[in-house]
C-alpha cells in the first residue's frame, strides 16, 4: 500500500507491506505531472512495515527512475531496516538523483533535506 501526498515538486509516500502494479497505476501519472510542471521533482520515501515490491512493480519502478534520471533531483529514503539501508546504495545507478537513507528516526531530518536548496 502506498500513501501519496504532493506539495510543489515534492512527492511524500509512506509505503507499507508489499508494493504493486496498483499503486503504481496512481504513483507513476503523478510523478509524470510533477515533472512536466516543475521539470525536477523530489521525492521523500518511507518505508514503514515495508515487505519491498511485487516483481512487476519492482521493474515499474526501475523503468521510471531510469527513464527520468535528469528528472529526479533528491530521494530521502526513510526506513529501519538493514536490508533497507542497503537498497538506497543499489538504486544510485539507476537514477540522476542524490540518493540519501535516513533512519525512520530521522524522518523530519528527512523531509527538511528534501526541501532543502543548495546556493
Amino acid at each position: 500500500m502506498l500513501s501519496i501526498h504532493l506539495e510543489h515538486n515534492f512527492i511524500y509516500t509512506i509505503a507499507e507491506d508489499k508494493l504493486t502494479d496498483e499503486d503504481y497505476d496512481r504513483l507513476i501519472p503523478l510523478l509524470e505531472e510533477k515533472i512536466r510542471s516543475f521539470g525536477k521533482v523530489r521525492w521523500y520515501f518511507e518505508m514503514k512495515e515495508f515487505e519491498g515490491w511485487s516483481l512487476s512493480a519492482m521493474w515499474r519502478d526501475l523503468k521510471f527512475n531510469f527513464r527520468n534520471k535528469e528528472n529526479l533531483e533528491r530521494i530521502a529514503m526513510v526506513g529501519n531496516k538493514e536490508w533497507e539501508k542497503q537498497l538506497t546504495q543499489l538504486m544510485k545507478p539507476f537514477t540522476g538523483a542524490t540518493l540519501k537513507y535516513f533512519d525512520s528516526s530521522e524522518h523530519e531530518e528527512a523531509k527538511n533535506w528534501i526541501k532543502k536548496i543548495e546556493l
